[in-house]
């Protein structure tokens, strides 16, 4: 039986050569002679794949995301202890590539008070614990004439999506065709997630309260908002008092948590996985309260409002990201389903697999901040550095290395993990090598003191070009290509600027954290994986990913998007989740609202283990391993509609993700 490695493998060999599928289903066929793509049956098909070999590494600087200004409008800035932004998303040219090669269109968030804060990654929001920040992200992908821009990458409608088309009645749903359609070019969908935070439910960015832009050219017929979108407006005025205007959406975030590292990202249904592959992403770093520590015991400063120009920043967030590229600097998505199996049709409805969607795709380009394969001088002093792995599918094993390609990489320099997902662990954990799935993140010191001027260092990642089961990297898994993937950023250490007066990571105490009580529900819910049974199809082929419950037997219950909601806990509840994966890769499981504490990992065979070092902290995101049951606890003490899924953004775009409702069945302020 072909094994899912080896289909994934077979769509990532020769990427530059394979065949795509154009929108009305014609084969675009190779034209060496002109040096592009064109289309059988006309038009010409975008410019061919840019080999990632032949990008210059470490030429370009680092970009440090500055603080995001906030708003400047009488209505919106400075209301008592409330800080507010007005926060727009954008499609525009940014230099991703180290130059002469051409700058890559992408969508990134941006004052829209200040152009020049649009930037993927978005500039940071920076926040203050108990102190509320009002943020109205506004939909603005639209062009200089106020039409709608389309999507920069392939939209498979037969998905169970945002599906604008589909008018009220049929929006947020998986269509039905009678053909194999082309992919969707009309308005986008977005909706603003906070990953992390203790958000209330109108201002969680639920994936059904997404909304297009206020363009002149709306098709007719067509859903400008989602299902869920006219509730919590109507929340929103009620609780805050604030009405939401077309093409936009205003989240109140209380911040009554931790100080931690926090994300936003598009959440739209069915559209994550190409939203934040466009840029859709930005930090949102939480400070103070008594969940942090006093100003100076960890390296700073940060980027603030208002630094001077040639401001040193000694905690810097790092975003590592992987993209591929064209050879005209746009970036390369699969078009079609062919991309990942070879398989070339026939896709729905005369087989069960749609023609676009890609169970997972590994990009061959590292990014972090926003360009490629970056270089950050450091003086020889310690840094503090927030790590986010937001790629789509690819967890990451990082080392800091003296030699890029070198595997195994030696360890030159350990990370001290002070913190994770949801604030600071109990005490410091040295690691020579960090575990990161998507949207994990790590809150890391390291120490460069001591390092002769002019050392190089390499962080590297050891992680796999293929889905994560778990093990030892070049044991049980190949290693990502040493010379492309396998390197993200490179370090030189220059000379002192200034003094460190930051502690030591090993003598460091961390706040102290009251744990949660005992759980008085266990829920057994279920990890799953349906392949094509048609005999059409190659074997053993993914059609989609599922999350669902256990029956009495001990056997996955397979459950949609669109099944009844079976995850309802009690208002300031707490409960146990037992996420039992059936499948044979890792998944990266999220849960919003709710901060969580790891139990334990029983494999289905064996005895349970505990958390890892760097788990014992806080969390909103944990790795459930193939073959295993992975215990967290929660307190769901926020009412209403939230979601928890599977972050491999493939796997939730198309079904492994549920809604889960806390408190009663709600109320509708519509």
């Amino acid at each position: 039986m072909i094994g899912r490695r080896d289909l994934l493998l077979a769509g990532s060999v020769g990427g530059a050569a394979a065949l795509f599928a154009a929108p009305d289903g014609a084969v675009a066929l190779p034209d060496e002679s002109a040096g592009v793509r064109r289309v059988a049956g006309g038009g010409r098909a975008p410019a061919p794949a840019l080999d990632p070999t032949a990008i210059p590494k470490y030429v370009t600087e680092l970009v440090i995301p500055p603080a995001i200004p906030q708003a400047r409008r009488p209505e919106g800035h400075g209301i008592g202890t409330m800080d507010t932004y007005v926060i727009g998303v954008r499609q525009f040219a940014q230099q991703v590539l180290p130059p002469p090669l051409p700058p890559t269109t992408v969508w990134g968030y941006g004052s829209l008070d200040d152009e020049r804060t649009f930037h993927y990654p978005s500039f940071t929001i920076e926040a203050t614990a108990d102190r509320p920040v009002r943020v109205t992200w506004v939909n603005d992908l639209v062009d200089g004439a106020g039409r709608f821009r389309p999507h920069l990458l392939a939209v498979d409608p037969t998905l169970h999506w945002a599906n604008p088309p589909g008018g009220r009645t049929g929006r947020d749903s998986r269509p039905v065709f009678t053909s194999t359609p082309g992919v969707y070019t009309g308005p986008v969908p977005i909706v603003t997630h906070l990953h992390g935070g203790h958000s209330s439910a109108a201002s969680d960015g639920y994936t059904e309260a997404w909304y297009l832009p206020r363009a002149k050219d709306i098709p007719s017929g067509f859903a400008t908002a989602g299902s869920f979108y006219d509730e919590f407006r109507a929340a929103s005025a009620h609780e805050h008092g604030v009405e939401w205007k077309p093409g936009t959406a205003t989240f109140q975030y209380a911040n009554d948590q931790r100080a931690t590292t926090l994300w936003f990202h598009d959440h739209a249904l069915g559209m994550t996985r190409l939203n934040v592959y466009s840029g859709l992403t930005g930090f949102y770093l939480l400070r103070d309260g008594e969940g942090d520590l006093p100003e100076g015991v960890l390296p700073g400063p940060a980027p603030a409002v208002g630094d001077p120009p040639g401001t040193r920043y000694h905690e810097i967030p790092l975003a590592i990201q992987d993209r591929s590229f064209r050879s005209d600097g746009s970036l390369f998505y699969p078009a079609s389903r062919e991309f990942f199996d070879g398989f070339a049709g026939p896709y729905l409805p005369a087989t069960d697999v749609s023609p676009v969607w890609n169970p997972e795709f590994f990009a061959d380009t590292m990014v972090v901040n926003g360009r490629t394969w970056p270089r950050l001088t450091v003086e020889p002093r310690r840094y503090r550095l927030r790590l986010l792995n937001g790629c789509n599918a690819r967890f990451l094993i990082l080392k800091i290395a003296d030699s890029p390609a070198a595997r195994p990489a030696r360890s030159a320099l350990p990370f001290w993990q002070i913190g994770g997902d949801g604030g600071f662990l109990p005490a410091p954990v040295r690691l020579e090598r960090l575990l990161l799935a998507n949207a994990e993140r790590a809150d890391v010191v390291v120490d460069f003191t001591g390092i002769p001027e002019g050392t190089e260092l390499y962080l590297v990642n050891e992680g796999a070009d293929q889905p994560f089961g778990r093990g030892e990297p070049g044991a049980d898994f190949p290693v990502a290509d040493p010379a492309t993937t396998g390197q993200v950023m490179k370090f030189v250490v220059g000379p002192p600027e200034s003094r460190d007066r930051s502690v030591p990571p090993d003598r460091l105490r961390l706040p102290g954290r009251r744990p949660l009580g005992r759980a008085g529900v266990t829920r057994r819910l279920s990890l799953s994986e349906v392949t094509s049974a048609n005999p059409q199809v190659p074997p053993d082929s993914p059609v989609h990913t599922l999350l669902g419950t256990l029956d009495s037997a001990g056997r996955p219950a397979l459950l949609g998007w669109a099944d009844p909601v079976t995850e309802n806990p009690r208002l300031n509840a707490t409960e146990i989740w037992e996420l039992h994966n059936f499948t044979e890769d890792a998944h990266p499981i999220h849960i919003h609202q709710v901060a969580f504490e790891v139990v334990d990992r029983q494999p289905f065979d064996g005895s349970s283990v505990p958390p890892e070092s760097w788990e014992r902290g806080p969390k909103d995101t944990v790795i459930a391993y193939p073959g295993e049951v992975t215990r967290v606890k929660a307190r769901f003490d926020l009412p209403g509609r939230f979601v928890w899924h599977c972050h491999l953004a493939e796997h939730e775009d198309n079904e492994m993700m549920r809604p889960f409702h806390v408190g009663g069945a709600g109320r509708r302020w519509s």
